[in-house]
């Protein structure tokens, strides 16, 4: 992939995470809620940060763009209009963090709006560290498809059932 030599080290180590992820995802989907929860805190906080100090950075890695049309939209729209777009963008990052923390239709709306974010970033290339951000979305959609959307810091409830009963008859 082009521009892989210059970020080999960061593309392998993003990959691991990310299949780390997927791996807790499946064992312990609550610690990879909170790994969720901590990526997109940083990504948000990051991203407003580096928008508001430096726009123009985002342009730098538009050439490892898989898809032409990428390209187009990165030197074109969005390059008069980085500090809106990358800050709804953070925005919408720091709004996911929080629905990795909460539990129903947010925590549901959330790992949707994740998993469409990651899905929609792939096309970067190494620039989003491909296929780094398809595994993230596919443990996402394990998490939503198998956790309990009950809010993180509270244990799963077991179903009672008439042998977790004391039943001493007197």
């Amino acid at each position: 992939m082009k521009g892989l030599d210059n970020y080999l080290d960061l593309y392998i180590l993003s990959n691991a995470v990310a299949l780390f992820m997927m791996f807790t995802a499946w064992k312990a989907p609550k610690v990879s809620r909170l790994m969720f929860f901590l990526l997109f805190a940083w990504a948000g906080y990051t991203n407003w940060t580096t928008a508001i100090h430096n726009p123009y950075s985002y342009l730098n890695n538009a050439d490892l763009a898989l898809l032409n049309v990428y390209k187009q939209f990165i030197f074109g729209w969005f390059s008069k209009h980085i500090i809106v777009m990358v800050g709804f963008i953070a925005t919408c990052q720091v709004l996911i963090a929080i629905s990795m923390l909460l539990k129903g239709q947010i925590f549901k709306t959330g790992c949707i709006g994740a998993i469409v974010f990651l899905l929609a970033i792939a096309p970067l290339g190494v620039g989003a560290a491909f296929p780094c951000t398809v595994i993230m979305a596919a443990a996402l959609f394990m998490i939503l498809k198998n956790s309990p959307a009950q809010y993180l810091w509270i244990k799963a409830q077991k179903e009672k059932t008439p042998n977790n009963f004391n039943t001493k008859l007197q």
